[in-house]
């Protein structure tokens, strides 16, 4: 008589996709974090170091009031 079995072995298809859906959440909440504490820092730079770094006021502006999900 043949084996039968209703339920999936380790190497079901799926298995570790939780995992791996989990990483991906990870990683892209810590960017979402870096980039909005990176903008937070552009916001608070006074006019000498904008200059210093070759960049305008308004392009300082313009990158600090994206929000943290946009590149």
């Amino acid at each position: 008589m043949a084996d039968i079995s209703l339920h999936y072995g380790s190497r079901a298809p799926l298995a570790g996709t939780f995992t791996a859906f989990n990483q991906v959440f990870v990683r892209t909440f810590a960017t979402w974090r870096r980039r909005a504490q990176d903008r937070r820092e552009l916001a608070n730079l006074d006019h000498r170091t904008i200059r210093d770094i070759g960049l305008s006021p308004s392009e300082i502006q313009f990158e600090a009031s994206k929000p943290f999900w946009r590149l």
